[in-house]
């Protein structure tokens, strides 16, 4: 190789190894948005199913608690209420129920235990169940 040679060589090398760090580096997590006006997240601590009447957790929630909570039975939100928005805060997974009898005719789905969070449910939820495992 001749000198010339040597010399485009190192400098693309150069060049790219300039832009290798900025196209190799981990890009940093998104920051967690802040919950929007009006919403109350900070109700459902951990140990809690949390169902708000209002997509995007709005609205005053009902909460539930394991230890008042009875497992594997159906409970019903009050009559009349349904839920738009959920977290799931327990080590269990829960089955959110469009009928308020937990009938699976209508529309149900269960989610994960331990931080699940649902802005929007895909139903009206009527009533949940809390599953043993």
């Amino acid at each position: 190789m001749n000198a010339k040679t040597m010399a485009v060589l190192t400098g693309l090398a150069a060049l790219l190894l300039a832009t290798l760090p900025a196209a190799s580096a981990p890009a940093a997590p998104a920051a967690a948005a802040a919950p929007a006006a009006g919403t109350s997240l900070g109700v459902c601590g951990p140990g809690r199913l949390c169902l708000w009447p209002k997509p995007d957790f709005k609205g005053r929630p009902w909460t539930y608690e394991l230890a008042t909570t009875d497992l594997d039975s159906c409970v019903a939100l009050p009559a009349g209420a349904s839920a738009q928005s959920l977290a799931v805060r327990t080590g269990r997974p829960v089955t959110a129920y469009q009928s308020p009898e937990c009938a699976e005719t209508g529309e149900f789905e269960t989610y994960p235990g331990r931080g699940t969070w649902v802005p929007q449910t895909p139903y009206e939820v009527r009533a949940f169940k809390l599953w043993e495992r």
